[in-house]
Formats: structure tokens, C-alpha cells, sequence
């Protein structure tokens, strides 16, 4: 009898041993530290040059944007971001030039990266009033990853026991296209292969961190000072064979003193992952799903934004939520905006 009941509790311990693990597993699209700069919904706070270089000096003024993104308050060594990013037009020129820097913390691992990008536009319209125009972009950057050892040999004596690091260089390709009030943007991410302390789900090294990503959107106007744009945005992970995709939508109304922006994002992996039940009966399955509401204002130059990503799955690691801040500063604007609902350029 007492050896019953024993096997019962070993039974349940392992099948929320599995829960745990799984929940872990389906949280690594949000969370992944050794990707390079992790694909977050940061993009949607008039942020698009994190995700496409090409985006480098495409607007109508000079941007510098600082984004922090804390996930699962209250629990420690919860994954963190902070990026401090700026681009702008060269002069009257057709270049632009850009910069990104930042520090992803997750678990054991870290990274720090620092990208320089170049771009070029080419306009296709009469004047730069109307607006059709196809860009393209490349950024060059430097990753350190890290793994810190140091707390693993209190269970593992086999450990090393030291902080692991690798130095990584790494390119980004893409290009934009704006018309009116329609654009597409197309980029692949660490297009180079590269060693060093990469790491999958699985815990099994790989070198190739290679991202694809594709967005397309359009803005329409509801009345003279109100538009809405819904926008899409898909992205492919060569290693993993993952592929994840965006619906958003996003609102802007134009007040005294700027203006008004808020929407909506549904994120969905169309990849899942199977796991036993809590009763260890049945076997069910998941993909990673989450929604994130979006609210900023645009004060004269200045931008503020936050971000709150919710998982909706009925397994998950925790049940906070993801926290993200967007300050931002607009400066050396030209004169003429382009006649247009194109909020990421005008």
C-alpha cells in the first residue's frame, strides 16, 4: 500500500516537473536571450528601425529612442531589455545612418550588442511632398553573449564553475517601401553563421541565428484628424524552423498639443508543443499566444509609450505580465511632411 502511493506522488511530481518544463519551452519565443536583439512589440511604439534597417533616416525627422522591457515582476533574474537607439537623414542627401545598443539579461544568459547601420532611399515621386519610396539598409554589430557558471556548481560539481563568454559579428540586410500610405519591409537578421555560446530550447549549440522578417500595413484616414492602421508582421527562425506572426491594429488622433495613439497586437506561434495533463492521463497541446495593448502620445518632439504583453495560454511559467516603457525624442526635422497617413515617416 505505502509503496502505492508512493509511485502516485512520484507520478504527480513528474507530470508538474513536465508542466514547468513545458511552460518554459513555450515561453522561449518571448524570452530567448541568444538570438541577437529579441523580436519584442517594441516596433509598434514608432519604433521600426529596431526591426529593419533599412528604416535609417526614412522619416521626416531624426529619432532617438529608449525602451525598457522587464517581464514577471517579482521574480529573480526575470528577463530584461534596455535599448537606446537614433537615426536620421544625412544632410539633404539620400543616406541615413543609425545606431543601436543594448543589453538583454535572461536567466544565466546575457547578451550586450551595438549595431551601425547605413541607408539608402531612393524617391520615386516629383517632390518629397507626395511619398513613394524604396529604401534599403544594412547594419554591421557586435554581440558579446554570456552564461554565468558560477552558481551551477552548488548542484553540478562537473560544472567549471566560470562565466563563459564569445564575441560575435553579425550583419542585418533589408529594405522598405512607402507609398502614400501603404508600406512593406523585408529584412533578414544575423545573416552570418557564427560559434560561440548560442543556445537552443534543448540546450544544444547552434550557429545559425538567422531571422526573417516580413511586415506590411496601411493607414486610413477616418476623418481629418483621426486614422486607423492595421498592420501585419511575420517572422521565421531558420535553426528552429519556428514562425511567429503579428495582427495589430492602431488608432491616432490628432490633438492641440500632438497626438493620440493607442491599439492592439495578437501574437501567435504556429508551432506548438505537446505535454501530459496535470492528472497525467491525456496528452494536450499548445502554441504560444499573446495580446498586447499599445498606448502612446506624441508631445511636440517628444514620444511616450508603454506596452503590456499577456500570455494567453492555460500553461504558463507565470501569470504576470511583460511591462514595457518607450521614451523617445524627435529633432532636426524638415520643413515639407509628405502628404500622407504615414505615421512611422511623417
Amino acid at each position: 500500500m505505502f509503496q502505492i502511493a508512493s509511485n502516485r506522488y512520484l507520478t504527480m511530481k513528474f507530470n508538474k516537473l513536465l508542466l514547468v518544463v513545458f511552460a518554459t519551452l513555450c515561453f522561449s519565443n518571448l524570452s530567448q536571450a541568444q538570438e541577437g536583439l529579441p523580436i519584442y512589440s517594441d516596433y509598434l511604439t514608432d519604433n521600426l528601425y529596431l526591426l529593419h534597417p533599412s528604416m535609417a533616416g526614412a522619416a521626416n525627422c531624426a529619432k532617438i529612442r529608449l525602451t525598457g522591457r522587464q517581464q514577471w515582476f517579482g521574480d529573480e533574474d526575470a528577463p530584461r531589455l534596455l535599448t537606446v537607439s537614433a537615426n536620421g537623414r544625412i544632410g539633404d542627401t539620400k543616406s541615413g545612418i543609425g545606431g543601436i545598443a543594448y543589453t538583454d539579461k535572461n536567466g544565466f544568459h546575457s547578451q550586450t550588442g551595438v549595431y551601425l547601420t547605413y541607408a539608402y532611399h531612393l524617391l520615386f515621386s516629383r517632390s518629397e511632398v507626395d511619398l513613394n519610396q524604396l529604401s534599403f539598409g544594412l547594419s554591421a554589430g557586435a554581440i558579446q553573449y554570456k552564461l554565468d557558471e558560477t552558481q551551477f556548481r552548488d548542484f553540478d560539481p562537473i560544472v567549471a564553475g566560470i562565466e563563459q563568454s564569445a564575441t560575435n559579428f553579425n550583419v542585418d540586410v533589408g529594405f522598405s517601401y512607402n507609398l502614400y500610405n501603404f508600406y512593406a519591409h523585408a529584412t533578414v537578421k544575423n545573416l552570418l553563421e557564427n560559434e560561440g555560446i548560442n543556445f537552443n530550447e534543448q540546450g544544444l549549440s547552434y550557429n545559425n541565428l538567422r531571422t526573417y522578417i516580413f511586415s506590411l500595413g496601411n493607414t486610413f484616414a477616418v476623418s481629418d484628424d483621426l486614422a486607423v492602421e492595421p498592420s501585419f508582421m511575420i517572422f521565421h527562425r531558420d535553426a528552429t524552423k519556428e514562425t511567429t506572426f503579428d495582427v495589430n491594429v492602431k488608432a491616432y488622433k490628432q490633438m492641440d498639443f500632438g497626438q493620440v495613439w493607442g491599439g492592439l497586437s495578437y501574437r501567435r506561434s504556429l508551432d506548438g508543443a505537446e505535454y501530459l495533463n496535470p492528472d497525467g492521463t491525456d496528452v494536450d497541446s499548445q502554441k504560444l499566444q499573446y495580446i498586447t495593448p499599445v498606448l502612446g502620445v506624441d508631445y511636440k518632439q517628444f514620444v511616450f509609450a508603454y506596452t503590456y504583453s499577456y500570455q494567453l495560454n492555460d500553461v504558463v511559467f507565470n501569470k504576470g505580465g511583460f511591462h514595457q516603457f518607450t521614451l523617445g525624442y524627435n529633432f532636426n526635422c524638415r520643413r515639407a511632411k509628405y502628404s500622407c497617413n504615414c505615421p512611422a515617416v511623417n
